[in-house]
């Protein structure tokens, strides 16, 4: 990867939207250079995909939370396997120290909260214990990978 690549990315990452000739514009490249390099990006699968950026208090999703988890090793994968199909659960990493997962939670209000925390989560597979954490309010979130190189 270049110079110019990175720019791309950069260029992408603040709006995926971008046409082909507005990035090239930006970076002093023609539109079918641009196109290509995107596409070798792409097919290298650095570029993964493109998504929208949803207000999920728009949506009625007031409270989020983060969820640390301590889980029976040997079912580990059948706790990974109902976490993925879990609509609620945002994210979900596997981590070192004291707890084994923290996951990304929302819901709509507090009552749903507890309710997806009692009924739900503590009754998937291997959950032995866990902790969270009410997010009061994002102070940083999808930091742009670009700054970072």
């Amino acid at each position: 990867m270049d110079k110019k690549d990175l720019q791309i990315i950069g260029l992408l990452e603040q709006n995926g939207r971008l046409s082909f000739a507005a990035v090239g514009e930006q970076i002093g490249l023609s539109k079918t250079p641009c196109w290509s390099r995107v596409q070798q990006l792409t097919e290298q699968g650095v570029i993964a995909g493109y998504a929208a950026t949803i207000n999920p208090n728009k949506l009625g999703l007031q409270v989020r939370a983060l969820v640390h988890v301590i889980v029976d090793f040997s079912v580990y994968q059948a706790f990974e396997q109902a976490i993925v199909a879990h609509k609620a659960i945002r994210a979900c990493h596997a981590v070192t120290g004291e707890f084994d997962y923290v996951l990304e939670v929302l819901a709509a209000d507090i009552n749903d909260f507890d309710s997806l925390l009692r009924v739900q989560l503590s009754q998937l597979p291997g959950v032995q214990r866990f902790n969270t954490a009410l997010s009061t309010r994002v102070v940083k979130q999808d930091g742009p990978y670009s700054a970072m190189l």
